[in-house]
């Protein structure tokens, strides 16, 4: 595991870019049904799960961005999908801002310290407002990669 960046959980085929969705509901099954192929569980179960822990409050923390994130029984590692709607959409966030940035994170149930480890990583990240800028403004998967996956990440880390 790197320190700062998430690149190496992520795989380059779970970012999607110009998700059609009208809300906040919507977007989560957007992500959910992104996300089923690659974790090899049926996008119903997700969906259930991210939102029982949306019930415990707002994963919209801040700047535009939400990681939404569960723990799921039957997933054998981390999953996470990138999503850019294709308009920002009220979330609920923290700071009040739309959302047009979504990191969903799925974790193995038992997974206890290597999730938090993953939601701290993704979200130290997500506050560096460079990689921020370079993910908004990517015009491919392949280039929001780059940008998650960028040297200015090793600026996050500690010494």
């Amino acid at each position: 595991m790197s320190g700062g960046d998430f690149a190496d959980l992520l795989r380059g085929d779970a970012i999607f870019l110009g998700v059609e969705a009208g809300d906040k509901s919507a977007l989560l099954a957007a992500c959910a049904q992104a996300a089923a192929p690659l974790a090899g569980l049926p996008a119903s179960f997700i969906l259930e799960r991210v939102r029982e822990r949306e019930t415990l409050g707002t994963t919209g923390f801040g700047q535009g961005v939400a990681i939404p994130h569960a723990r799921l029984a039957g997933l054998d590692a981390v999953t996470i999908v990138v999503v850019r709607p294709a308009k920002p959409l009220d979330y609920g966030a923290l700071d009040g801002e739309p959302v047009d940035l979504v990191v969903m994170l799925l974790s193995p149930e038992g997974a206890g310290a290597d999730h938090l480890k993953a939601l701290a990583r993704i979200s130290r990240a997500l506050r560096n407002r460079r990689i921020l800028a370079a993910m908004r403004a990517a015009p491919s998967a392949d280039a929001l990669f780059a940008a998650i996956d960028s040297p200015a990440m090793s600026e996050n880390q500690a010494a």
